[in-house]
């Protein structure tokens, strides 16, 4: 039996996919969550097979609860299903070891074969992701993704300083390179075309 874990903001979707995933023959649907935090406690408590997780999430996001179960080494493997074909998030999502990522519009049938998939040690991507993937790469470094996420926080220069322990001339230059790079002409505009490609 393949011991199942769903994390899902959406209320209705979220008992949707128990109830349908609990009728495959194979399959059991061990727990649920509706935040990232939630999903990681409940995940080291009750150890499922497989987790599905939702991107956008409160609290902590499902790229980030994916994240923090690869650092725990937890041996949950996680699919990412999302409404979201945004190239960054998927490169966020592969380099974070996830075994899966689909889309949500798929067939129920095709899920839990994917499902069955990663538990025989495949890893299953929706093909519209990988054919958008060739390639739009995030041409932001780690340290300038994480800078411009303080910024898009809305963090004044001193407070980034502060934070990341850096001077403020250096804070400055790696904004001045992230506007470049993106061809935005303040770090809000910045921001919002990282966001939206899924790059912070």
């Amino acid at each position: 039996m393949i011991r199942l874990f769903i994390a899902e903001d959406q209320r209705m979707l979220l008992g949707a996919l128990g109830s349908l995933l609990d009728m495959e023959p194979d399959m059991e649907v061990i727990g649920q969550a509706m935040n990232g935090e939630e999903a990681i406690k409940k995940i080291e408590q009750l150890k499922p097979d497989v987790c599905l997780m939702d991107i956008e999430m409160p609290v902590l996001n499902g790229l980030e609860a994916a994240e923090e179960l690869t650092r725990n080494s937890n041996s949950a493997k996680v699919i990412i299903l999302t409404t979201f074909a945004r190239p960054g998030y998927f490169e966020r999502a592969v380099k974070s070891g996830v075994h899966g990522y689909l889309l949500k519009d798929g067939e129920i049938n095709e899920l839990a074969d994917a499902i069955r998939k990663v538990m025989a040690g495949k890893r299953v991507f929706s093909p519209e992701l990988t054919f958008h993937v060739i390639r739009e790469e995030n041409p932001l470094t780690s340290k300038e993704q994480e800078i411009l996420r303080l910024a898009a926080l809305g963090k004044t220069t001193k407070q980034i300083t502060n934070e990341l322990y850096l001077s403020s001339g250096t804070v400055r230059n790696y904004i001045s390179e992230i506007l470049q790079k993106l061809g935005a002409k303040n770090r809000t505009e910045a921001a919002n075309i990282a966001a939206e490609k899924g790059w912070i």
